[in-house]
C-alpha cells in the first residue's frame, strides 16, 4: 500500500469550510498522515529533520493549501525553502525523495472559467503551479496534476461533500496500484481523472 502524507498549509484554517471538509474525507483513511504546518509551526521554526524524515517515510506527498496571490501561504514556501535542501533533495547527492509521487490539493476563490487564458486571470491554474511542478521534477520526484475546489467561497455544501467524497477516493485509488505519471498528466486535474475512473469500473 502506498503511503501518502498531506502537508497542510493554511493559516485561517478555522474558517475554511472547503479544507476541513477535504481533511474530514481522508483523516481517518488507514495510511494517510497529515501534518498542519501553521499548527506545528506557528513561528515558522520549521523542524527540518522531522519533515524530512516524514517524507522519506511516505510514498505520496501532498501539498494542501489555499491559493493566495497565485501561489502558496508563506509557511509553505518557507517549508520548501528549508527541507528540500541540496544535497538531499536536489543537486549532487541530493536523491532522497527521487521516484515519489507528488501532487497539490488546492482550493480558489475564482471559478474555473477565469483561469484559463481568454479568463480574467489570464492563464490555467495549471500554469501557477507550474514552479512547485518543477520543484518536484527538480528532486526527481513524480509530479502529478492538481487535485482543484474551484469558488470556494460559493460551493453549496451539497457539491462541496461530493468533491470532499471525491478526494477521499482519489486518496484510496492512488493508495493502490499508483498509475505512471504520463497517464495521470493527460488530465487538467485529478479530480477528472477520478471521475473516468468511477465511470469505466
Amino acid at each position: 500500500m502506498q503511503k501518502i502524507l498531506i502537508l497542510f498549509a493554511h493559516p485561517r484554517f478555522e474558517g475554511s469550510r472547503v479544507h476541513a471538509a477535504l481533511l474530514e474525507a481522508v483523516r481517518k483513511t488507514p495510511g494517510v498522515a497529515v501534518r498542519d504546518l501553521y499548527e506545528l509551526y506557528p513561528h515558522f521554526e520549521v523542524d527540518i529533520a522531522a519533515e524530512q524524515a516524514a517524507l522519506l517515510d511516505h510514498d505520496v506527498i501532498i501539498w494542501q493549501h489555499p491559493v493566495y496571490w497565485y501561489s502558496c501561504p508563506p509557511l509553505l514556501k518557507q517549508w520548501i525553502d528549508l527541507v528540500l535542501a541540496r544535497g538531499w533533495a536536489y543537486g549532487t547527492g541530493g536523491t532522497a525523495l527521487a521516484g515519489k509521487a507528488i501532487f497539490s490539493t488546492v482550493s480558489t476563490g475564482g471559478a474555473a472559467g477565469a483561469y484559463r487564458q481568454d479568463g480574467s486571470h489570464g492563464h490555467t491554474l495549471r500554469a501557477f503551479l507550474l514552479p512547485f511542478e518543477q520543484t518536484a521534477r527538480l528532486c526527481n520526484m513524480r509530479s502529478l496534476p492538481p487535485f482543484v475546489v474551484h469558488s470556494a467561497r460559493q460551493a453549496p455544501d451539497a457539491e462541496l461533500a461530493e468533491t470532499a467524497a471525491l478526494y477521499g477516493q482519489l486518496l484510496l485509488r492512488l493508495q493502490g496500484n499508483l498509475p505512471a505519471a504520463a497517464e495521470l498528466n493527460r488530465f487538467e486535474y485529478l479530480n477528472d481523472w477520478i471521475i473516468q475512473q468511477q465511470t469505466t469500473v
